[in-house]
């Protein structure tokens, strides 16, 4: 088979053909070079219409990149036709391998956003040899092209949460569909707008199948859901009051630290890990040490029983037993004298409802936080996004499961 051939049949080229390739040994190119098939009818470049006739000028000839053969790198060379269009009037026609205004064609756009859900653009770019702005390109004509043809299934169990976009409290809201682990929605910052946004873009047809939201306990998620899907039920995640919970305990262990002196001080040292760890991950040496501090007469032996005491809660599978249990908790933990827990069993009754559904519907955001780390290693890598939709289309491309064009 000829080059001439193969690069036709490659290029899936029906009016137009290949004129000549040169190859240059020194630059490791090969230079095709593409021209019209007699008077075989051309498309519009704007609305796609087989154009009625081809008009007398052409445009100056363009390049596009294509995938390499072993070492060379492949350049396609065309001048377009300028075609009239029934519908668009006097348009640029619109060329077989390659998208409008970009300058690489279909396969090679194909392989960079496949590889950019691996690595950072600039590996991609070094790779593939290209610039870094045209993987950025590439990859968000890939986000916008699977958002407009993904398959769309029922939404049952939604997950919110937020990611930090950069310093100062700028924040990406991000909404997972639970039941299959992948992200359907990111938006900018975490206010009532933004949400606002998010259930426009739902629509009332979808929302209806929505019976479960899981999410932490920030009031504006909160009244969104409520506002918009009165009939779901919300679930604090195990994840988030954990999370709580030892941010409690660590405060106690810092007022302690302060308040001791000396030996006490000594021996008190690096014990931040024995204190909110789960005792059955210890080693043997580590229970032997947390062991003789529990001797200790000091608030963070209280705290830390309060801690192990309310780990017992997410083994209930009984509603009553579970109230049962967390109201005595609450109880203990407001008659503690310990601040950080006082605080935490007032935010904890604030939200009793949604604490409880735990033991009805066994939601947990863990594969959210678990694709939360996989947003943070994809802004990680890239070491940071110059802006917020840059940010937004990469997570699109790597965790929502959209289909390549």
């Amino acid at each position: 088979m000829r080059m001439e051939t193969f690069i036709r049949k490659a290029l899936r080229l029906k009016a137009h053909r290949v004129v000549k390739v040169e190859e240059d040994e020194g630059a490791g190119e090969l230079t095709v070079h593409l021209d019209r098939v007699g008077e075989r009818r051309l498309r519009c470049g704007v609305c796609g219409r087989a154009a009625r006739r081809v008009a007398g000028t052409r445009r100056p000839e363009r390049r596009w990149r294509d995938l390499a053969m072993r070492e060379h790198l492949v350049q396609l060379v065309y001048a377009p036709h300028r075609v009239w269009c029934q519908v668009c009037g006097l348009r640029v026609e619109r060329v077989p391998w390659a998208d409008t205004w970009q300058r690489v064609t279909h396969a090679l756009a194909r392989a960079v956003a496949a590889l950019a859900r691996e690595l950072d653009w600039a590996g991609v770019a070094a790779h593939f040899r290209l610039n870094w702005k045209t993987v950025g390109a590439v990859v968000e004509g890939a986000v916008l092209w699977g958002l407009a043809h993904r398959r769309w299934e029922p939404l049952h169990v939604l997950g919110l949460d937020e990611v930090s976009r950069r310093k100062g409290q700028q924040y990406l809201t991000v909404v997972y569909d639970l039941a299959r682990g992948r992200v359907i929605w990111v938006g900018r910052d975490r206010t009532t707008a933004t949400m606002e946004r998010f259930f426009t873009w739902l629509g009332p047809r979808r929302a209806q199948a929505i019976h479960t939201v899981c999410c932490d306990m920030w009031s504006i998620y909160i009244d969104a859901v409520h506002t918009h899907l009165p009939e779901a039920t919300i679930v604090f995640d195990r994840f988030h009051l954990s999370q709580y919970l030892s941010r409690a305990v660590d405060d106690v262990r810092r007022q302690t630290w302060r308040r001791m002196h000396g030996r006490e001080k000594a021996e008190f040292k690096r014990t931040r890990f024995l204190w909110l760890t789960n005792p059955a991950n210890l080693q043997r040496a580590e229970r032997t040490r947390l062991s003789a501090l529990l001797r200790l007469n000091s608030p963070i032996v209280k705290a830390y029983l309060l801690k192990e005491d309310l780990r017992r809660f997410w083994a209930y599978r009984s509603t009553a037993w579970a109230t049962a249990h967390l109201r005595q908790w609450l109880w203990r933990a407001s008659h503690s004298r310990l601040e950080p827990f006082q605080k935490l069993a007032r935010m904890l009754r604030r939200h009793l409802d949604g604490i409880l559904a735990w033991t009805r519907i066994r939601v947990t955001n863990g594969a959210l936080e678990g694709m939360n780390n996989k947003i943070k290693v994809i802004s990680h890598r890239a070491f940071g996004y110059r802006t917020s939709w840059m940010y937004i289309a990469n997570i699109y491309h790597c965790c929502a499961g959209l289909p390549l064009p």
